[in-house]
């Protein structure tokens, strides 16, 4: 039986997302930041109101005085001066003596109200200046407060935008974010938004989903490899290089299985959210792999949280399709393909479901796998009857995890203990059973296959078997009578066999569990065709000249692509996670962040470490270099960013200075043109500027810098990219955006499942853009080519790279442009009518 370690493959369902403590030990931060801010807020905001009194009430009371005597105005100026009324007996004025006898009354109250006043300010003066000290500590915390003390002025203004001439107030969960606008924008309000006129085409898809699904490879009679990753089903011709894309799908793919005429498929999804966090209803699609037309949706509303396995009908011609969804019952259904109605429905278990199959000479017998079960299920007149398969004298294995038709009609199993098992029909046995006890099914045979898991079992002509085994790695060909033939075993780097595609008696496709797919025979060994991460991506960074970019993320692996050849160039394993990543604008080398704060500078050629260095001991979030590559910008999670000079060529740091204001971590930055200023972004939504030539200093003046001109465009707060942001938005909806290098356009990258285009500069909300699809989790990552042909998009969970090629407006098939394209101009129509 497998070890602990190889848990996760033994059971094929979606892990739900474990979110560090850290997160909500930041939550409690922030909180407690925003507590502190509120009450600065009320404490500045009382003391302008009393100040601004004092200052009204002064010349208010000297008016008075002047209206009723002017020489009792001059002696008050004297009281003032001489804090008190004595002096007003050393006048020798006759008149100066009796204006006060007329207005001594008067002046006495007066002088008292001035006298509270004059101490109440000299308090008020106390507190503001221990307040202004607190804020020029923290020059993030002062930012803020000025716009929460405009913002409370403004109290309209809590929604949207607020224009104030000069600058305009964005909001967002409540707080404003003044944008200074440019000097060369006269009138905001008569500023029209466009979409861009370019549009987006998917041309390429990296990587397969093998990690948690099974039976999700097929070859097709037409050269093309079939399998799918993220809410893409992609057709592979593995000879010609190309891919076709089905994306009619509006979730996570989660299975597939090819029809008996070798054309059609059946694939299923699971549920979803929109942005508004309401449910999508999963569904499955028959579709036909030569045109892509969509021939039927089957089960909208009828399946909950997902579909988990289908297969059709061979004795009939695949004339239904059996269904098991992600419910706690894992409903089985039966439908019909042509009408897509249900033709019968049954609760299996409340236990985990592998593979449904109908039996190839008999469309009323069904078989499902799973945890510790066999089931052998018989349909009559649209209702079910279930027999159980008895493993007797056998030891009974925590997972049959696969299942296939012998040419005599038994059934193969592969299940967790290595094992390969014989089922067969027998009597009944009355003696155990008691009399009436019907025929059974039980184990004829055990076959010892594997060390680990088998995964998989693929039936060839002429009687022959293929399994894949789990901790093993093997792939064995077996007799019909199951004695081993030959073996292999894939190199460890792929993980194991988790699916087999046979494509010829020889040539075989594998599917790993570390997300790759195998060409090869047993003779001459296998290569990848098809590679990927095994898990979730965040840094992202395309090449200053070629057409190569750079991948990191959790599962430790830093890869370098061609994005002409479509394939992968090397990869790199880690000791800790990247985050992010940045090329040096010469191109030799390329700068990669950590999770520990460590941060590493990698050789293109080589792929050695030229360089190594560790700031603080939290992750780093952005690394960026200069326009001239003269610095590198780090920006890290410890609300620090950390300045380096650069010398030999990219292979030589050191510490230049510190960027010290923030105070929430770095999320995003950018040099400007010239290489001596930095604007940056962090996580309770501060937009900073600074001076990095005068020694990293903070420019507390954010006006000075609204005409600055930017090398790069990735932060998600600024005012040229305001209109990226929907009303209502939160302030993690958007993951990263990045402007082209002809800076007509902006792609953004949201936690929606969408990438964006909008047209550049956006300044105003609700700008409109071209939205498209494909990916089934968070948009983490987003970057254009070094010419602007192409843009890569990283999927989190679903670890799909999207290569989208850049399409001038009129190019192409207008009907593909927000639904689905590919490589070879060939998509997925509309739903047909079968």
């Amino acid at each position: 039986m497998d070890s602990s370690a190889n848990s996760f493959d033994d059971v094929s369902a979606d892990s739900s997302a474990e979110f560090p403590d850290r997160a909500s030990m930041m939550e409690v931060r922030l909180q407690a930041q925003e507590d502190e801010i509120t009450l600065l807020k009320s404490s500045l905001a009382d003391a302008l109101r009393k100040i601004h009194i004092h200052n009204q009430l002064l010349p208010l009371l000297k008016q008075q005085l002047i209206a009723v005597n002017p020489a009792a105005a001059r002696v008050l100026n004297q009281v003032c001066c001489s804090d008190g009324f004595s002096s007003s007996r050393k006048l020798s004025s006759s008149s100066a003596v009796d204006g006060i006898r007329h207005t001594s009354a008067r002046v006495r109250r007066n002088s008292e109200k001035l006298a509270n006043v004059e101490r109440q300010r000299k308090r008020l003066d106390k507190k503001a200046a221990s307040s202004a000290n607190l804020l020029t500590r923290s020059p993030s915390l002062e930012n803020r407060a000025k716009d929460l003390i405009a913002g409370a002025a403004s109290p309209g203004s809590r929604r949207g935008t607020y224009s104030q001439g000069q600058s305009i107030k964005m909001f967002i969960r409540g707080r404003p974010i003044t944008m200074y606008i440019p000097s060369n924008i006269q009138n905001y309000e008569d500023l029209k938004m466009e979409p861009p006129s370019e549009r987006l085409e998917l041309d390429w898809v990296y990587g397969y989903r093998g990690r948690d699904c099974r039976a999700n490879l097929y070859f097709l009679p037409s050269g093309e490899a079939l399998y799918f990753i993220a809410c893409v089903i992609v057709l592979y011709h593995v000879n010609n290089r190309t891919q076709r894309h089905y994306r009619k799908h509006t979730d996570c793919v989660r299975c597939l299985t090819l029809h008996p005429d070798k054309v059609r498929v059946a694939s299923g999804q699971t549920a979803g959210v929109d942005k508004d966090g309401k449910p999508l209803q999963p569904f499955v699609h028959i579709w036909d792999s030569t045109t892509l037309i969509t021939l039927q949706q089957i089960g909208l509303g009828t399946f909950q949280r997902g579909v988990g396995s289908v297969a059709f009908s061979f004795a009939d011609s695949g004339g239904f399709l059996c269904v098991i969804d992600d419910s706690n019952e894992h409903m089985l259904s039966v439908w019909d393909c042509s009408k897509g109605t249900k033709h019968a429905e049954v609760k299996s278990t409340n236990e985990a479901v592998f593979a449904v199959e109908f039996n190839p000479s008999d469309s009323t017998n069904i078989i499902t796998c799973g945890k510790s079960h066999v089931y052998f299920w018989t349909l009559s007149a649209g209702q079910f009857t279930k027999k159980q398969g008895i493993f007797g004298k056998y030891k009974k294995p925590r997972f049959i995890q696969c299942f296939v038709f012998s040419l005599t009609g038994d059934v193969l199993t592969g299940d967790s203990e290595g094992n390969i098992l014989t089922w067969g029909k027998s009597a009944a046995d009355i003696k155990t059973l008691g009399k009436g006890a019907k025929e059974t099914f039980q184990i004829m045979r055990q076959t010892r296959a594997h060390e680990g898991s088998v995964f998989t079992l693929c039936p060839l002509q002429g009687g022959a078997l293929l399994s894949g085994g789990g901790k093993d790695r093997k792939i064995i060909r077996w007799s019909a009578d199951l004695a081993p033939e030959r073996e292999c075993e894939i190199p460890e780097k792929f993980g194991a066999v988790r699916t087999i595609a046979a494509v010829d008696e020889e040539e075989l496709l594998v599917g790993t569990t570390r997300n790759a797919i195998l060409r090869g025979t047993f003779s001459e060994g296998f290569v990848a065709i098809v590679q990927g991460h095994v898990d979730e991506m965040w840094g992202l960074a395309t090449h200053p000249s070629l057409n190569i970019f750079l991948t990191c993320g959790h599962d430790r692996q830093v890869c370098l692509w061609k994005t002409e050849e479509h394939k992968l160039d090397w990869c790199i394993t880690l000791e800790e996670y990247g985050l992010c990543a940045d090329f040096c604008p010469n191109g030799s080398v390329v700068s990669v962040g950590l999770s520990t704060g460590r941060w590493m500078v990698f050789d293109l050629l080589t792929r050695e470490v030229v360089s190594e260095f560790t700031d603080g001991n939290e992750q780093l979030s952005v690394m960026r270099y200069s326009p001239d590559g003269s610095f590198l910008a780090v920006g890290s999670h410890d609300n620090f960013i950390y300045i380096y000079n650069v010398t030999e060529s990219g292979r030589r740091y050191a510490r230049f200075g510190k960027c010290n204001g923030h105070s929430s971590f770095i999320t995003h930055l950018d040099w400007s043109k010239d290489g001596k200023y930095i604007m940056s972004n962090s996580g309770d939504y501060e937009i900073l500027y600074w001076d990095i030539a005068a020694g990293c200093k903070l420019l507390r003046n954010r006006f000075e810098s609204k005409d600055r001109e930017w090398a790069s465009y990735t932060c998600v707060l600024g005012f040229h990219v305001m209109g990226v942001w929907l009303e209502g938005s939160d302030g993690t909806d958007i993951n990263a955006l990045c402007r082209s290098h002809s800076e007509r356009m902006v792609a953004v990258a949201d936690d929606f499942c969408k990438v964006h285009l909008f047209h550049y500069p956006c300044p105003k909300l609700k700008a409109p853009s071209h939205r498209y699809e494909g990916h089934g989790s968070h948009v983490t990552n987003v970057c254009f080519t070094h010419s602007d042909s192409h843009l890569l998009s990283m999927g989190g969970k679903d670890t799909a790279i999207l290569q989208w090629r850049v399409m001038e407006d009129g190019a192409g098939d207008g009907r593909e442009r927000l639904a689905s394209a590919s490589s070879t101009s060939t998509a997925s129509p509309e739903l047909a009518t079968s």
